[in-house]
């Protein structure tokens, strides 16, 4: 676990699902012993992985410590304000939330909006004097991770000025000073590491349920705040046009008045994925073209940010930030106030060069002998068996990631464990047609038994009611549900002592005999040998069981089934 990172596993809670592989948009995770890890050199902080954890193993850096140890070393630390609380909070109006976090003890709260109209009067300027030009915006943090991170040849297009909370801390020091504190509060987990990044200008980064989780704790009912109208303000200016940031196309109202959705040198995009295919081929459009493309990295916005108490009603959350939106279109572009240029360079990400050979030799290693065993089921969470190889090269996956090696393997050792008993063990479904037997069941009713063992191992699909007189005890198993257990069944002169138990209650049942006529001696040797077996195979059994959980369920209960009544045979006879 690095609790250092913005994202973490809580590697006690995982359960192996590999659903955050499958969602991650860049496969940052990798399995260490079993258990996901995020790989913060890989990450781009979009949050997928949290939201579609079902054990909830995924979490969120706890940064409120933070935030309240700042407040008592700071004379004055100011909070900036993400636009989407207009839709997290919808009830509640601006003063009370104000008055909420004075009572925090900052000192006051200010507009991440003011940020994101520097950032729109910068780029106003910039486009104009490079008008053949292909810009990507800087706004969002996941994505400026994306492209750093993957997309190396696109970095040079990042627009070359902070994101709207970098630009915003700028012009909060210019106001306040340089020794201020300051705490953003928005739905966005990609601003815990712009903070990490920044420490120079954004002290601590928190969310909506960090707020939300500080207020609990301080039984503070945000409907119930009284307010004061002269002390409940934003700091700075009321934010206008930039209000619109966190909707698709938002950013781009902020830099061209009267921008129409067909001009071709303005787009938006929203959702990674969504980008990573309008991306494609950016490089080969003419360089006479001039585009200012605007990326959001959740999907309709920051409306719909990670942190968000309510990721749904997009079109309802969309229309609330734009009614609620007032500015002077004369007044686009603005001028800029303050600097706020940084530049963006690519970072190292380890990709390694993976032959084919190695990809073919890997497979290899878990059954995969030809394409035809290439199921591509995604079941380990990668798209395809040779992505899953390529990942395993690089140290980011397990062999018993992949369900179907676990399922052949542990029926191999299923098959070795049935075969190796001194006892004779059969397992019938709920027709009575035989699933597996081993030799020794063979062996003990006769030789016609023996010869059909000889020509089909395991006598799969044979009528076990042509087999044995007694397949009444297994009828009545499966139809009551209840086990038969350490009984003494007469068998041509001899007496066999049998188990017969559910597998699979009222479809699988299984049993387990012993000629107990047979010399004492030899009795005492099968006994032995019966011990020495189980304590040989129950660490493999139990290990077979926890690798595949509920993929192979009918396998570890067969096998349970079978260690539990071998047990109550050997302890019996241990008592005689």
């Amino acid at each position: 676990m690095d609790a250092q990172s913005p994202i973490y596993t809580k590697e006690t809670e995982c359960q192996d699902c590999y659903k955050c592989i499958r969602q991650c948009p860049v496969k940052a995770i990798k399995i260490k012993e079993g258990h996901a890890q995020v790989m913060p050199e890989l990450c781009i902080m979009c949050g997928h992985c949290v939201e579609v954890c079902p054990v909830d193993a995924k979490k969120i850096r706890d940064d409120l410590g933070k935030v309240q140890q700042l407040l008592h070393q700071k004379d004055k630390v100011f909070v900036s304000l993400a636009p989407s609380f207009k839709n997290e909070f919808e009830n509640i109006n601006e003063q009370q939330l104000i008055t909420t976090l004075q009572k925090l003890g900052f000192e006051g709260v200010s507009e991440t909006s003011l940020g994101a109209q520097e950032v729109s009067a910068n780029l106003a300027e910039m486009l104009q004097e490079n008008e053949n030009s292909k810009k990507i915006s800087s706004a969002c943090p996941t994505i400026v991770e994306l492209l750093k991170k993957y997309n190396h040849e696109l970095v040079d297009s990042i627009t070359d000025v902070y994101s709207p909370l970098l630009a915003h801390c700028k012009l909060l020091r210019q106001k306040f000073g340089e020794d201020i504190g300051i705490v953003f509060i928005g739905p966005c987990i990609g601003k815990k590491k712009e903070a990490d990044d920044n420490p120079e200008l954004l002290d601590v980064a928190i969310d909506f349920q960090d707020l939300r989780t500080w207020l609990e704790s301080q039984n503070i009912k945000l409907q119930k705040m009284e307010t004061k109208d002269q002390e409940a303000d934003f700091v700075l200016d009321k934010a206008q046009e930039g209000q619109l940031y966190p909707v698709d196309g938002g950013m781009i109202a902020g830099i061209k008045s009267n921008c129409e959705v067909n001009n071709p040198a303005f787009m938006n995009f929203s959702g990674i994925e969504n980008i990573q295919d309008a991306l494609e081929g950016l490089n080969r459009i003419p360089e006479c073209e001039s585009i200012f493309i605007e990326l959001l990295g959740c999907e309709g916005g920051c409306i719909n940010g990670p942190r968000m108490q309510d990721r749904s009603e997009t079109v309802k959350k969309r229309l609330e930030i734009i009614k609620n939106t007032e500015y002077e279109e004369k007044k686009i572009p603005r001028k800029p106030l303050v600097d706020i240029s940084n530049k963006y360079y690519p970072r190292k990400v380890e990709s390694g060069n993976i032959t084919v050979a190695q990809v073919n030799e890997t497979l290899r290693k878990i059954g995969k002998m030809s394409p035809e065993d290439e199921l591509n089921c995604s079941s380990c969470g990668y798209d395809s068996c040779r992505d899953f190889a390529r990942a395993f090269i690089k140290g980011k996956a397990e062999k018993s990631m992949c369900i179907n090696y676990m399922k052949q393997l542990a029926n191999k050792k299923a098959d070795a464990l049935i075969r190796s008993m001194p006892s004779g063990v059969v397992i019938v479904d709920e027709n009575l047609k035989i699933v597996d037997s081993n030799q020794k069941f063979a062996q003990i009713f006769g030789e016609e038994t023996k010869r059909i063992f000889e020509v089909k191992p395991g006598m799969e699909g044979a009528d076990l009611t042509k087999i044995v007189p007694f397949s009444d005890y297994f009828e009545s198993v499966l139809e009551s549900g209840e086990d038969i257990l350490n009984e003494n069944i007469e068998y041509r002169e001899r007496v066999l002592h049998g188990s017969i138990f559910n597998v699979e209650k009222s479809r699988i049942v299984g049993g387990i005999f012993q000629d107990i006529t047979e010399p004492a001696m030899q009795k005492e040797q099968v006994i032995q040998k019966t011990r020495k077996v189980i304590d040989k195979n129950l660490k493999t059994v139990q290990k077979i069981a926890y690798l595949l959980g509920e993929n192979a369920s009918e396998t570890e209960v067969m096998l349970d089934s079978i260690i539990d009544s071998f047990k109550l045979d050997t302890v019996e006879s241990n008592n005689e």
